[in-house]
């Protein structure tokens, strides 16, 4: 038996996919975010999330809309996204699919460039949003202070700075920012949102090898980011620990009300987002109720 979904709000094509006659289904995606001009559809210019649902488009025959857990930047990767999208009920009880959603995989890898894939494909719970329904986001940047630059291999998802840093300085400036904190210097504003943050994970590490030295990342861990937030943390962190920001800089930041010209966005090639978490399947539609909310510091 196909499991219901969770009604999407809005008009025209949502309004078709509050019908019975349609499913949630839930797809874990990665893509080589170097050719992208980001997830989000733009007029000209390839998209992550047009690509996908071109190829759903043609399976499906007919419009879909993809919800994301997070919208990457222009050249940013991503091997832990997740989405969600409503297809016709009809469709996954045709012969080449016989209620097996996971069919579609293979079906759309034939479709899509090499650079980006649907890794899964399955029903989603009741109650599920792929954005709303998140509890966290988790990144990873890599970056190599090396003279010769970052490995050919590793090139397009590995950034070069310029400068050495120092790896004690950075994870102090790191653990900082930790916490529910006003991220508004570290953002690039958007009308009516709001920049305040749960960090709940930031820590660099040293993974240089004797093929890749002077090679690190950080993970960073968020119930959501805003716009440009990661990179603009790691620059900061790679600022502080080049001896180029002053020790107390970070907590200066947070006391900020805008963007920050002190802040600098570090490179969009070394950033992957690795993950998304969600609460038990019994939490789903309570925890997006939730994060529809207001957030405040109080």
């Amino acid at each position: 038996m196909v499991p219901g979904h969770t009604p999407t709000t809005g008009t025209g094509l949502h309004e078709q996919q509050n019908s019975p006659d349609y499913v949630r289904l839930r797809l874990d995606i990665a893509y080589d975010g170097t050719d992208f001009h980001g997830w989000a559809r733009q007029n000209d210019v390839r998209s992550v999330q047009e690509d996908i649902e071109q190829a759903l488009q043609t399976v499906v025959r007919q419009p879909v809309q993809l919800v994301v857990a997070g919208r990457t930047d222009a050249g940013v990767h991503a091997s832990g996204q997740v989405a969600h999208v409503d297809v016709p009920r009809e469709m996954l009880t045709t012969r080449s699919i016989h209620n097996d959603p996971s069919t579609l995989v293979s079906r759309c890898a034939r479709l899509l460039r090499p650079d980006v894939r649907i890794r899964a494909c399955s029903f989603a719970p009741d109650g599920f949003d792929a954005r709303f329904s998140a509890l966290r986001r988790h990144y990873v940047y890599r970056v190599t202070t090396s003279p010769s630059g970052a490995m050919p291999t590793r090139a397009r998802d590995t950034a070069v700075w310029r400068r050495p840093v120092d790896l004690d300085a950075m994870n102090s400036a790191a653990e900082v920012v930790i916490g529910l904190h006003n991220f508004a210097a570290f953002c690039r504003a958007r009308p009516h949102a709001t920049t305040i943050r749960d960090v709940q994970g930031f820590v660099w590490r040293d993974v240089s090898t004797a093929c890749e030295p002077e090679v690190y990342e950080a993970r960073v861990s968020a119930d959501a980011f805003c716009w440009n937030m990661v990179r603009s943390l790691v620059g900061a962190c790679l600022a502080v620990g080049e001896g180029k920001r002053p020790d107390g800089f970070m907590e200066e930041m947070l006391h900020q009300n805008g963007r920050h010209p002190m802040v600098p966005v570090a490179p969009a090639n070394g950033l992957t987002l690795t993950g998304v978490d969600y609460p038990a399947d019994s939490e789903l539609a309570a925890r997006a109720e939730q994060t529809r909310g207001v957030r405040s510091l109080n």
